[in-house]
Order: structure tokens, then sequence, then C-alpha cells
């Protein structure tokens, strides 16, 4: 059904039961977050809190919580829309099946953004930033965040709205040196559309005029996440999925107001003016740092009448956000892969937080007329992937050849790791991008947005059976007496406490030294850790550690180690370090005593008892 405001959408989901209403009060600090995500993880409904301590507003969260109530939400509109993307990736289907795609016209008109009326502007009062809900997700956040805006921002060379862009970037309220009510932080990373625009109007000398939206129907949060082209704007998304066009104007300052938005917080980015945002407990499992970013100069807070704040947590995937990545698959289907010759599936994998590790398979087909098959066209489209938008900020990138098994499921973490290690030739398959960017919630670089890749790219034949267990005769020297089997192929070593750089080369150097000579073949991986019981425990575990708190240039290593006309290679294993360093930013922990609150809130009965 078409929502015209988040009231709808609430009610909607009730209804249906698919949401909770939370009559008692409840903190903002930490304790809003404690009861979401004790309801995330029971795979529970959405929540609305009533009575939020502090602020008149009540406030949803969890509304993306799974992904069988996001479809529930677009269940008129998401088959649709899909086939709007498959006619995109392929617009000769529609002159094939004509009477097949003749109802995808009335969506596409739905697309065309729609300018209110003269009377729009009645609908919204004014408020303060301190008024908001100051919702704190975790006890080290500089403050309170918007964790779910929509942040519209137009092109200085193309203004309208058919030229904006919509992002999804999270809004420090309060703390840290912001004047209270007259600045907020505005954080966004790399490879984002409002990048573009900024270094326009910087160029310019001019301000950037941002409008916050917060709320609406929900196709608008999804539209902000969706991984659109340059120059397609996200609002013609928005109005196309939710079978109603985004309605919007222009307020007397010329800021642009979502018409149907629960908030709207208007103000300008001036050139190069700083101030430094965070911590904030991140979809990694770690916290973002403090560093500088833009400053927003808060000109209006806008409110409908009876607006309801939206809110979600972020911490260690899988979360609410995993949700969103799972509609957005369900969306986009096979269409990424269409947009790069040769590549037939990818996959972010959430478990490591995205970006630190990408899957995908391609074609190799240069040299059928060989009877060996090695990386070639892989890695071709493996460059192309480093190149491709947000894909570009993959750390670890495994590829490998669809002719070797046209079966293989790129979502099987561990079949997946398996196929690629029966193949992987360590003397060949390893291609190193040093001082490169990486993303910005990423620690294990050198600096923020600083670090390495790395991609391992494998053709051909099956070359070894991988270790399943460890052969009694099997040790380690000392200091590396715990170990343990992660899967076929793969150990995790438990390390010393990581200490420097000169300390790691002799811990190394001592590995070396007891396994040059051994015939380790089928046991291609290794990696060093702080606790093998821990890492070896789940294949969630494996891949949130070994990707989140290694880089590729200064964390691989590997037996027999040598460099061939500048190409880094081993004769085996290959060893990962993925320790926590120094430099790496602190892990989210639950606050003890908030923890205890919420369990009493639970057994008070009511409508959180039995999920919480």
């Amino acid at each position: 059904m078409a929502y015209k405001n988040l009231a709808e959408c609430v009610s909607d989901l009730e209804k249906h039961g698919h949401l909770i209403r939370i009559k008692e009060e409840v903190d903002p600090y930490l304790e809003a977050a404690a009861i979401h995500l004790r309801v995330f993880e029971n795979e529970g409904p959405a929540l609305l809190f009533e009575n939020i301590k502090g602020s008149k507003f009540p406030a949803v969260s969890n509304l993306f919580g799974t992904l069988d109530r996001s479809k529930f939400m677009f269940r008129d509109t998401l088959d649709k829309i899909k086939t709007l993307v498959e006619l995109k990736s392929d617009p000769l289907k529609a002159l094939r099946n004509p009477f097949k795609y003749a109802h995808v016209g009335l969506t596409a008109l739905s697309a065309l953004p729609l300018k209110s009326g003269f009377n729009a502007p009645i609908k919204f009062a004014k408020a303060k930033i301190s008024d908001l809900p100051q919702i704190v997700n975790w006890p080290m956040d500089g403050g309170p965040f918007v964790t779910m805006p929509q942040v519209y921002t137009e092109d200085s060379d193309k203004p309208g709205i058919m030229n904006a862009n919509l992002g999804m970037y999270r809004i420090q309220l309060s703390g840290n040196d912001y004047i209270q009510n007259e600045e907020i932080g505005l954080h966004y990373q790399l490879h984002r559309g409002i990048g573009v625009h900024q270094t326009k109007a910087n160029a310019k000398g001019q301000p950037v005029k941002v409008s916050i939206f917060v709320g609406g129907p929900p196709s608008h949060p999804l539209a902000a996440v969706m991984p659109l082209p340059e120059g397609l704007s996200e609002m013609t998304f928005a109005g196309a999925l939710n079978n109603r066009r985004f309605r919007y104007f222009y307020d007397k300052e010329g800021f642009c107001i979502s018409s149907d938005a629960d908030f709207v917080i208007t103000g300008t980015v001036e050139p190069h003016q700083n101030k430094m945002e965070g911590p904030f407990g991140d979809h990694l499992g770690y916290y973002s740092l403090q560093h500088l970013f833009p400053l927003m100069k808060v000109h209006n807070v806008y409110h409908r009448k009876n607006a309801i704040w939206s809110f979600t947590v972020v911490g260690r995937p899988p979360q609410e956000d995993t949700s969103f990545g799972a509609l957005i698959h369900e969306i986009t289907g096979s269409a990424i892969p269409k947009e790069i010759s040769g590549l037939h599936a990818v996959n972010a994998v959430d478990a490591a937080g995205v970006h630190p590790l990408l899957f995908a398979i391609g074609s190799e087909r240069y040299t059928p007329y060989l009877k060996e098959r090695k990386p070639q066209e892989i890695l071709t489209i493996a460059n192309h992937i480093l190149g491709k938008s947000q894909l570009s900020l993959a750390k670890y990138l495994f590829i490998c050849a669809k002719e070797d098994n046209p079966t293989l499921d790129i979502y099987d973490i561990g079949k997946f790791m398996q196929h690629v290690l029966e193949r992987i030739d360590l003397g060949r398959d390893l291609h190193f991008y040093t001082k490169t960017t990486i993303d910005t919630l990423d620690y294990s670089g050198t600096d923020i947005n600083a670090g390495s890749k790395v991609v391992i790219a494998v053709a051909g034949d099956k070359k070894r059976d991988l270790l399943t267990e460890l052969p009694a005769s099997f040790t380690l020297p000392r200091p590396f007496n715990k170990y343990k089997m992660v899967m076929p192929g793969i150990l995790a070593v438990e390390a010393p406490k990581y200490i420097n750089p000169e300390e790691t080369q002799q811990e190394i150097f001592i590995l070396n030294e007891a396994l040059k000579d051994r015939d380790l073949s089928k046991l291609p991986l290794m990696i060093l850790c702080d606790d093998a019981g821990f890492l070896a425990e789940t294949i969630n575990n494996f891949v949130w550690v070994t990707f989140t708190r290694s880089n590729p240039s200064h964390d691989i290593y590997g037996i027999n180690s040598y460099i061939e006309n500048k190409h880094w290679a081993c004769k085996g294993p290959l060893i990962i370090d993925a320790r926590i360093k120094p430099h790496h930013a602190p892990l989210l922990v639950k606050d003890p005593q908030v923890e205890k609150r919420v369990d009493q809130l639970g057994v008070k009965g009511g409508a959180l008892y039995g999920i919480i």
C-alpha cells in the first residue's frame, strides 16, 4: 500500500502484528538502544516508544528489523520495482514482451516528484534540536545522533530535485564543541554524492544548503541507502517504491522540505568549516573515533503534527541495517553484475562489516583454447569492481571463475572459502594495492580513509584436499601453544598481545623457522588472533575478526615468503595477523547497569514480556 507518512506505516504494522507499543518511560541514553538490540536479536517486532524521557515526541525503531517485515511494507510495489530494475539492466525486454511489462508504466509515473501546493508549510511547526529525542546508543558515543536520516543536497551547477542527492549520513545533534541548537555534525564517507555537491560549492566559495529529513514513508529512508548511479535522483526511487510521488516544497529560505517527512532540519555547510565529530558505535562492531567533519549551522527544525522520530541501532553485524542490505539485494537482483562485463555475482559479506570483505564470481574466458585455466579475465573484472562506486571500498576481494563450479553459492561463506583455498596458488594469486583508500569506518589501516587492498583471484582445477583436523604430531613453537581449526584449510593461532611491527617480525620469524620445511600444502591459511577459541567458534566470528582487524599490506605474511619481480608471494601457508593493534578503534561493549534495567523492565511484563 502507499503510505502517506510514517504514522500510516506504524498503524499498518501494528494492525498486522508487526509492531508493539512501549508505554513505559524509556531513557534515550542507552536504554532505548538496549531494548532495540534485545528485540532485534530475537527477531521481534518494530517498536514504538511512546514515552521518551525528555522529549514530547514518540520514537520508532526496528522497522526494517526482519526481511519479512521489510517486504510486507512494500508488498504492493516490490515486484513492480524489481521489474523496473530488470528493465534498466535490459531495456529490450519490454520490446520483446510488451504485454508482460505493460503495468510498469504506472509505477514509473509515481517516480516523478510532485511539488506540493501553497498550503503544505502549514502542516509543519517549529522546534529546537534539543526538543528531539536525544538517543545515545553506545556508552562512548560523543552525544546523541540521528541514525535514520535522509540528507538532501542539490548540485549547484544543476539545481533542482531531479539532480539532487539523498543519502544516509549520520548526524551528531550535540556534544563535543557543537553550540547547542545552533550547530550539528555532518559525517559522510568516501564515494558519497554529497561530497560531489560540496566540492562544487567549495570551488565557488558558496555554502551547501542541507535538508535532513527524518521519518516519512519507509520508502524514503530506503531510497537514501540505495546504490543508485550518480545523477539519478533517489526521490524518483522513493516515489516508485511507495507508489506515491515524492512530495516537496521550498521554504522561505530556499531549503527543500519533504512534505511527508516527520521532521526536517535545515542548515548550511560553509566551505572548509569543520569540527570534531564522534565517537560513534558503528556497524563494523567498533567505535569510529573523533575526526574533523563538516559543521552544519542549523537554520530551522520543522516537525509535523503528531510526528514520530525514527531511529536505529548499529553495531557488530547482523543488525537492522543487515535487513536493509537484504532488501536492496531483493530489489536489485542481478543488476550490479550486469553493469560489469563477465561478473556473475557479488557479495559484500555483512558478517565482516560489508566493505572489509567482498566475494565475487566472474567468467574466465580469455584463453579457452588452453587446457589449463588461470586467473586472467577475473583480474580484469576485479579491477573493474575496485573502480565501481562503493564496491571500490572493498579491502579483501576474493574472486573465482564460474567455470570451475557453476553452482557455487556466493552467500555460503564456508563453501566459498573452501573453493578458493582448494585452488589458490600462493605464488601467483595475491595482488596487492598499497597506500590507497579504504572505508572511513575501518581502523585497520594507517590513517582515516587510508590503507591497502588485496585481490585473491583463483581459477583452474582443484589443487589440494584441505586439512580438516590436525594430526596428533602437529605442533607450533612457543609462544604459539594454542590453536584450533576454523574450517577446512584454516587454522586459528592464538598469539601474544600485539606490541609493535618489530615484535611481530620476530614472531613471524619464529613461525617461519618452525614451519618452513614442513609439508603444509593442505593448510593454506593461518590466522594470528587474540582468542583462537572465539575466532573458530563460528564462521561469523572468523570473518569479523579476520577481515576487520587486518590491513593487507601490513598484516599479511607467509611461510617462505619472497618477492619476484615486485610480486609478493609465499610457498605457504599464508598468515593474516588479525590481532587487535594499538591504533584500532575500541570494541562496542554494552553497559551492564543499563542491561540490568532492561532485564527489570522485561520482568515487569507489559508489551516487552517474553521478548527481552
